[in-house]
């Protein structure tokens, strides 16, 4: 029998966004879907958040924009996002998670890690997923590790619907040959940079002198792509209800903003949202930041910090026009936005 011991799971949601608009539109189910924008894929400057594996298959992914879809695959379906109903979904799935006797930290809409003490951690795995499909119609792909890094990534070989062990023991078999962007928490820029270094795959970080690497990189993030090589990572399971830090509101406009009284206007309007958003979550700005994107995409970002905390709408209106003005207005506008950083707790 084995021993009873500490593990970490990471449950992922297969697809989604998308999985909850099949539940919702179940004759779509095998055909390509994307979800993006208010579901219109002629509309300029509007991307897909999500795409069933059938869209995939075709080159479409998330982030693409929905005109591009539409070229990769004519035939898809495709359908307006509807937040508030991944939002409940998620909450029914988290909800079922914590019925458990585990340890729950929420990441997101989507995916949760989960501290557990067990002798057969694929056997709660299994119990996870048959209880969340049967609770909300979902399917989830389920990763198993001594810390959170093997079980991110090893939800990720565990897709779709499956479950996978990534510890200490396979770690080397699994992952020595595979490129450095295949860790968690490196990506294609550090990897290309690794690279330059000779280091191409996950053995060749590994045994790389933690020295050099604080030379090349900082002596914090250097050892720490050496330590995630090594198949190291955070073990402590976070139950504590994320807070949020801040909140934003931008628009992507579907023609360039040029008249400069429009562009004011249209920040006064943001703020005033964003006021809203703050009211509506008790919470206290500290700070205003207002993000400008002139065409064809050079993006600017100013902030201010506020004499006082507030929520006033007037107030972050005020200070968010007063940031504007420290922009030159002198080309076509494509996106505004305004965010607030939040007076945290304590």
């Amino acid at each position: 029998m084995a021993p009873t011991r500490d593990w970490i799971l990471h449950v992922d949601l297969d697809q989604f966004i998308a999985a909850v608009e099949l539940l919702r539109h179940p004759e779509l189910r095998g055909r390509p879907v994307v979800v993006g924008g208010d579901g219109d894929p002629t509309r300029p400057r509007t991307v897909a958040a999500t795409a069933t594996y059938e869209a995939r298959e075709h080159g479409v992914h998330s982030g693409m924009p929905l005109r591009t879809a539409l070229r990769h695959c004519p035939d898809a379906v495709f359908l307006p996002t509807d937040p508030p109903a991944y939002e409940a979904a998620s909450q029914r799935v988290m909800a079922i998670l914590r019925a458990f006797p585990v340890q729950v930290e929420i990441w997101g809409w989507d995916e949760a890690f989960i501290g557990a003490r067990t002798d057969d951690p694929e056997h709660l795995a299994a119990d996870i997923q048959r209880t969340v499909h049967a609770g909300t119609g979902l399917t989830c792909s389920v990763g198993i590790g001594d810390n959170k890094h093997q079980a991110k990534l090893a939800s990720a070989f565990a897709k779709p619907a499956g479950v996978y062990r990534l510890t200490g023991e396979n770690w080397a078999a699994v992952m020595n040959d595979r490129p450095t962007d295949a860790l968690w928490g490196i990506g294609g820029k550090i990897s290309k940079r690794l690279a330059d270094l000779g280091l191409h795959t996950v053995a060749q970080l590994a045994a790389a002198d933690p020295h050099d690497l604080a030379g090349h990189f900082g002596p914090t993030n250097g050892p720490w792509y050496r330590y995630l090589a090594l198949g190291k990572g955070e073990a402590e399971v976070v139950t504590t209800p994320w807070i949020a830090r801040g909140h934003s509101r931008e628009i992507t406009y579907r023609e360039d903003l040029t008249d400069p009284a429009e562009v004011r206007a249209q920040i006064a309007a943001l703020a005033q949202q964003v006021a809203a958003d703050a009211a509506e979550a008790g919470r206290l700005a500290i700070r205003v930041s207002v993000k400008v994107r002139f065409t064809p995409f050079l993006t600017r970002t100013r902030q201010s910090k506020l004499p006082a905390a507030t929520r006033d709408p007037a107030e972050l209106t005020r200070a968010a026009l007063t940031v504007l003005d420290r922009f030159d207005l002198d080309r076509p506008i494509r996106l505004l936005g305004v965010a607030v950083d939040y007076q945290m707790p304590g």
